[in-house]
């Protein structure tokens, strides 16, 4: 059995010289003025003088500047820091032409579709197609601030429209097309989008899904809307009424140009899981995200030129973001769209294998499973040219990390990260010069003030506590959409410890620096890489004649995927088969297929609080369990006796 702490793997002397991380610390020597010798003591820099830090990596990686700014961080109150005042930049240029250099011929983008469909683009092809969209967008009236929507698969075509969308200063958003018309609709609508990319439908498991009546439905949900792009993705002839089609649109050449925008000018709008409402929509700036992807993907994930980056996601999660980040410094990406365990179990494996993969990204159950399936991608596939590994989605528990190391190879970073949508990064991972050691994250990124804070609001070292971001990051929130005053960021964020981030996440920060994360603390529910919140659940389930009341719990945790329970309180003369089918389907089609629930169950009543809020953290410590005492105070209670049905469970 592996025991947490366990040393697994330690960088040598070579490989830690030639690390992107030892470049930045020599040239911060002979650039900088500065000298740290470890990583904790450019950490400890990094977070003690941002201004210093931020404005270093900036000039390092080369940030093209359109107005230089007047300093790196003029002030650091959060909410609300000023990074890079005066600053004007675009995103979208770093992307298609990184300052690091790359050949027009070089490969760009790798992409992979579940049916066996591949295709790639050169530098100078994609270059060429963000041009002719972006002409299209500019014929649309698509301009600076203009909301841009997509609902499109993890494709060529979503990076190309979002880059051509960015260039010119437009905002940019997308959902998934596994996403019901429910879950797409309550993102979107918020956002008055003028223009929708949109594909006629989706492959996973080897099944293909139609969309186009959620399509519809959602067009009609968005007049604001000026134009439809269709993305014929499962038929090269699919049409919907009134709307333009890829194909013509990158068969037209276009001018690529890339408007000067503030650094912390709106680009990408992202959304929060909806656990107490609708999602909240996310906006984050142009500046802040390029400078902490730049951060994030050169110095902890030790990406640059050469270099084959992906990651296992939707165009619904925020690592597809990051993911697409890797243009910006030079690397290849490689899309995957479709089911990870299709046609097999180690389909990821070979896509690695048969690709070139050099940095491979998944999920912590991912890993979980081909470990639970005894494979052995390592021994049966050429992975020679994978450096790196990466975690994230749930904590992976120290199991997880030695299969890693025993299965895939012995010579691996294996980075497991923890962050979140709110920031569109990672607070704690990885670094090519730190060891590894099983159910640990080796560190607290760069510019990272992480700490873990007890239940008094002070830091502590070797305990369990609330992680807490205590200085700001450039990639925070610029703003919720349609928050004017700010005040639903503040109380998202900073209610709890004025003036401190708090994140909602248990951690540990040992006394070697690493950090241990034992899941969130609250009730959002993880099924396969998909985020959602429990209020976008019952709006579905409550919709039901029938259901007087539900209470769903995902009993996933700590590198595992648990199961999905949904408990309904049925009406009088209503019995659980005469709404189960129904249940289900619509479930699956107006949120996901990965959250149709495990197990649906008739209790009598739903737990509540004295002012009425589901007990949903309660039920899940109890089904687990934890003595109802310790997950609960009864007082707190409206009826202690809607407890009882759990209790009994979690003793079975």
């Amino acid at each position: 059995m592996t025991v947490e702490g366990e040393l697994l793997w330690e960088p040598t002397a070579d490989s830690i010289a030639r690390a992107r991380i030892t470049g930045f610390g020599r040239w911060l020597g002979e650039h900088g003025g500065v000298t740290p010798g470890t990583y904790d003591e450019m950490w400890q820099w990094s977070v003690a003088d941002l201004d210093a830090f931020w404005s270093a990596l900036a000039e390092w990686y080369g940030v093209r500047w359109h107005s230089r700014p007047t300093a790196g961080l003029a002030d650091a109150t959060m909410p609300g820091a000023r990074w890079f005042p005066g600053a004007t930049l675009n995103y979208a240029e770093h992307s298609l032409f990184p300052p690091c250099g790359v050949a027009d011929d070089d490969v760009a983008v790798v992409f992979v579709r579940e049916d066996g469909l591949e295709r790639t683009l050169t530098w100078a092809q994609l270059r060429a197609q963000v041009g002719s969209v972006r002409a299209a967008l500019v014929a649309y009236g698509v301009g600076k601030g203009d909301r841009v929507a997509a609902l499109v698969a993890n494709s060529p075509e979503a990076l190309v429209a979002m880059l051509a969308t960015v260039s010119l200063g437009a905002i940019w958003s997308s959902c998934s097309p596994d996403f019901g018309s429910r879950a797409v609709g309550d993102r979107f609508t918020q956002i008055e989008p003028v223009v929708l990319f949109a594909v006629d439908g989706y492959h996973y498991g080897g099944k293909s899904f139609d969309i186009r009546d959620t399509v519809a439905t959602l067009r009609a949900d968005l007049p604001t809307l000026r134009a439809t792009v269709l993305v014929p993705y499962l038929d090269d002839g699919a049409t919907v009424p009134d709307s333009h089609r890829w194909p013509d649109l990158i068969a037209a050449p276009g001018e690529l140009a890339f408007e000067p925008m503030p650094f912390d000018a709106p680009m990408w709008i992202l959304y929060s899981s909806g656990t107490t409402g609708l999602p909240k929509p996310i906006v984050h700036g142009q500046g802040g995200i390029l400078i902490e992807h730049v951060k994030q993907l050169v110095l902890h994930l030790d990406l640059g030129p050469g270099d084959r980056f992906f990651w296992f996601s939707t165009t619904g999660w925020m690592m597809w973001n990051l993911l697409v980040s890797g243009l910006a410094v030079g690397s290849a990406i490689v899309l995957y769209d479709g089911s990870p365990a299709y046609p097999e179990m180690d389909a990821l494996w070979q896509l690695a294998a048969r690709t070139g993969i050099t940095c491979f990204g998944v999920s912590a159950p991912f890993l979980q499973a081909g470990m639970k399936a005894e494979l052995h991608p390592g021994a049966k596939l050429d992975l020679s040219r994978l450096r790196s590994v990466g975690s994230t989605g749930a904590p992976l528990p120290p199991e997880g990390f030695a299969w890693v190391y025993d299965e895939v190879g012995r010579d691996l970073v294996l980075s497991s990260l923890s962050g979140g949508t709110d920031v569109c990064t990672a607070f704690v991972g990885g670094a090519p010069t730190l060891p590894v050691r099983a159910g640990e994250i080796p560190c607290r990124m760069l510019g990272c003030a992480v700490e873990a804070y007890d239940p008094s609001g002070r830091p502590v070292i070797g305990e369990v506590g609330e992680l807490v971001i205590t200085a700001p990051m450039p990639s925070m929130p610029v703003a919720f959409w349609n928050d004017p005053d700010g005040s639903r960021l503040r109380e998202a964020y900073f209610d709890t410890y004025p003036g401190v981030w708090r994140h909602g996440d248990w951690i540990k920060i040992t006394d070697r620096g690493t950090c241990v994360i034992y899941g969130r603390s609250d009730s959002t529910l993880n099924r396969g890489g998909v985020r959602m919140g429990t209020s976008e659940f019952y709006r579905v389930v409550e919709e039901l004649p029938g259901i007087a009341d539900s209470l769903v719990i995902d009993t996933s945790g700590a590198g595992t995927e648990g199961r999905l329970l949904l408990y309904v309180v049925l009406d009088d003369g209503i019995a659980l088969d005469d709404v189960r089918d129904e249940l289900r389907a619509r479930i699956r089609s107006n949120l996901s297929p990965r959250h149709v629930p495990d197990e649906i169950v008739a209790i009598a009543e739903v737990p509540r609080t004295l002012n009425g809020k589901k007990c949903e953290v309660p039920v899940k410590r109890v089904l687990a369990g934890v003595p109802l005492e310790q997950a609960v105070s009864e007082g707190a209670l409206k009826n202690p006796a809607s407890m009882q049905p759990f209790v009994a469970a979690g003793a079975r």
